[in-house]
């Protein structure tokens, strides 16, 4: 809720060309205990000074010189990014009420004056507004919390990647359909995958052991340091261990597989 004191210090307007009008509007308000009116008679103002201030409430009389009120509106709208316009009309023409609010403003106040009526039009209006801009500063909290908290998780899982590059020879992931969304180093040759126009490598690996990856990556296992075999073209034999772990979203769907390998220096 808004409290009591944060609408009696909230930034009214008032717009009229009539100076009794707005000495009557100012000495309800600051009786009432309203401490941030201001006014002007002067409507070609106005848009400069809602920049300027940024207020809560405009008291706005649709009858005036130079510019009139719905002129005032379109200015007022085109001058400020502020989807909510702050603005209660003051007419004494029933016919221009349905035409001010389809204009943009948000209420109206009937000339002569109701003085319970303005001064009750205008707490709800105030009420409305700061709750309005509470909540827009609440999103843009919210907005910039996100921002943040996606730039954290962006760097620790680049520090993620940096880590497991340094402690292995390479890194790989599957999708939840087997495909290998990201590879580095010879996890498709030892499963028997031949990348797209590739020349067939004449290294060969042990089937037995790949067939048992395959079994484990299947069963959605995880395991550590696989042992897998390779005989170069040369007869030398190479020894490689592979790690991986099944990953899972938040309700538990399967979503692939990761893992790290690294290459065993002299192997028998």
């Amino acid at each position: 809720m808004i409290d009591a004191s944060e609408i009696l210090s909230a930034r009214i307007l008032i717009v009229d060309d009539q100076e009794a009008n707005v000495q009557l509007l100012l000495q309800l308000l600051q009786g009432a205990g309203y401490t941030g009116v201001t006014s002007t008679m002067k409507p070609e103002e106005v848009c400069d000074l809602h920049r300027q201030n940024n207020y809560d409430l405009i008291l706005l009389d649709l009858q005036m010189p130079v510019m009139d009120g719905f002129q005032v509106m379109e200015g007022l709208k085109n001058s400020t990014t502020d989807a909510y316009l702050p603005v209660i009309v003051l007419t004494a023409q029933p016919g221009h009420k349905l035409r001010a609010l389809q204009a943009g403003a948000k209420d109206f106040v009937s000339k002569p004056f109701d003085l319970v009526e303005v001064k009750t039009r205008i707490h709800n209006m105030l009420e409305v507004r700061l709750l309005y801009k509470r909540l827009a500063d609440f999103n843009k909290i919210l907005e910039q919390t996100v921002l943040e908290r996606t730039a954290e998780l962006r760097e620790s899982e680049a520090r993620y990647r940096s880590l497991t590059e340094l402690a292995s020879d390479w890194y790989w992931e599957q999708d939840e359909n087997g495909v290998f969304t990201k590879v580095s180093g010879p996890v498709l040759e030892m499963l028997g995958f031949q990348a797209e126009g590739a020349v067939a490598s004449a290294d060969a690996w042990d089937e037995t052991e790949r067939e048992a990856l395959r079994t484990t990556i299947a069963a959605r296992e995880p395991f550590l340091d696989f042992a897998f075999h390779r005989v170069n073209a040369d007869s030398t034999r190479k020894k490689f261990k592979v790690s991986g772990e099944p990953m899972f979203s938040a309700n538990g769907r399967f979503l692939g597989y990761r893992g790290i390998g690294v290459e065993v220096l002299d192997a028998t």
